[in-house]
C-alpha cells in the first residue's frame, strides 16, 4: 500500500481519501467490478465531491480502477471484463483508520455545506440578481463566519458569485448574452479537444455506450455530456486545455441542473444528437465527430435560452433559500 509522507493531520482531503480507497481495494474490501460513485463516497468521507473527484482521478492513474459505460468507476485495472457491481458503499464494512477518520472529521468544514449551498446559488441564478449577507448565510446554515467566507471565496473561484462596487457578494443574473459567450465558447475549444484527445480516448467506453443509445436505452441527458467529458474530452493532453473547458461549463451545468429540478422535461433531440456523436466516435471518426460536435454545440446554445424563458412562469420564492436576498 502506498503512504505519503505526511501524517494524516497534515495531509489533504483529497489525499486522506485516496488512501482510504486505495487499501480497501488493494485489501478487497472493495471488490473488483464494485460501481464507485463521488456522492455516496463523499457522504461517507463527510466531504464535498471535489476531494472525491481528485481521489478517483489519482486511484484512475494508478491503474486500480477504471471508468465503464455507466456513472463512476469500476474497482478493478482497466482492460478487466466485469459485470458492474451496484452495492451501497456503506454497506461494505469499508477499514478507514483512527488517524484517518479523526483527519477526514476534523478538516474542511465548509466542503460539508458547499455542495448544498452551490446548488442554491446555482438555482437563483435563472431567476435574476441576488444579494449574499454573511450573516444570514452563516445563521442558515449554522457555521462560522470563517466557514462561510471559504464557501463564498470557493463559489467566486467558480464563477458563480463576483462582488460589486460595494464589495456585496452577489449571484446572477444568468443572461441570454452569458448564455450565448458561454456556448461560442465551448465550440470552439471543446471539438479542438476532441480532436487532440483522438489517440487517447476511451474507445471501450464510447462502444459501449454508443451500443446502448442504439439500443433504445435511456440515458440522463447530464450522465451523456460527464460521459463524453470523462471519456473523450478530459483525455486531452493538454492540462490547461481540459482545465478551461471544465471551468468553462461550470455556470452552464449549475443552472442546467436548476433547471432540471424544476421539473422541465428532457430534451429527446439532444438524446439522438448524443448517440449520432458516440456513434461517430466510437467507430473511430474523430474529425467528423468534432464538426457535429461544433454544430451540437450551437444548436444547444439555442435550446438552452428556449429553457431560460419557461422560467418567467415560475415562482422563484418556492425554489430560494432564504439567505438569498433580490435586489
Amino acid at each position: 500500500m502506498q503512504r505519503s509522507a505526511n501524517p494524516p493531520s497534515l495531509q489533504r482531503r483529497y489525499e486522506l481519501i485516496t488512501r482510504v480507497l486505495r487499501h480497501n481495494i488493494l485489501s478487497g474490501r472493495l471488490p473488483r467490478g464494485v460501481v464507485l460513485l463521488e456522492g455516496p463516497i463523499a457522504e461517507l468521507m463527510q466531504s464535498s465531491r471535489a476531494p472525491v473527484q481528485a481521489a478517483l482521478r489519482i486511484l484512475e492513474e494508478e491503474g486500480l480502477i477504471h471508468r465503464f459505460s455507466g456513472r463512476g468507476f469500476l474497482a478493478g485495472p482497466p482492460g478487466e471484463v466485469v459485470e458492474p457491481l451496484r452495492k451501497d458503499i456503506r454497506e461494505l464494512d469499508l477499514q478507514i483508520a483512527v488517524e484517518i477518520d479523526e483527519a477526514l472529521q476534523s478538516r474542511g468544514t465548509w466542503e460539508l455545506v458547499y455542495d448544498q449551498v452551490e446548488q442554491q446559488v446555482a438555482s437563483c441564478l435563472i431567476f435574476g440578481e441576488f444579494r449574499i449577507v454573511e450573516t444570514e448565510l452563516g445563521d442558515y446554515l449554522g457555521v462560522s463566519r470563517t466557514v462561510v467566507r471559504d464557501v463564498l471565496s470557493r463559489l467566486h473561484e467558480r464563477g458563480l458569485i463576483r462582488k460589486n462596487q460595494s464589495s456585496h457578494w452577489i449571484a446572477g443574473p444568468l443572461t441570454a448574452q452569458t448564455v450565448r459567450e458561454k456556448f461560442a465558447v465551448r465550440a470552439i475549444i471543446e471539438p479542438a479537444a476532441l480532436r487532440m484527445a483522438a489517440s487517447h480516448i476511451d474507445y471501450r467506453a464510447v462502444e459501449s455506450l454508443s451500443r446502448q443509445l442504439a439500443a433504445g436505452e435511456t440515458v440522463d441527458g447530464e450522465d451523456l455530456e460527464e460521459a463524453l467529458n470523462s471519456h473523450c474530452l478530459m483525455r486531452v493532453p493538454n492540462r490547461e486545455l481540459a482545465d478551461l473547458i471544465r471551468n468553462n461549463q461550470l455556470l452552464l451545468k449549475a443552472a442546467g441542473g436548476a433547471l432540471n429540478r424544476l421539473g422541465l422535461p428532457p430534451d429527446r433531440v439532444a438524446h439522438s444528437e448524443y448517440r449520432t456523436l458516440f456513434d461517430l466516435i466510437s467507430r473511430h471518426l474523430v474529425d467528423s465527430a468534432a464538426e457535429y460536435l461544433e454544430s451540437h454545440l450551437r444548436a444547444l446554445s439555442d435550446k438552452n435560452l428556449a429553457r431560460l424563458k419557461i422560467v418567467a412562469v415560475i415562482t422563484e420564492s418556492s425554489v430560494l433559500a432564504p439567505y438569498l436576498t433580490p435586489k
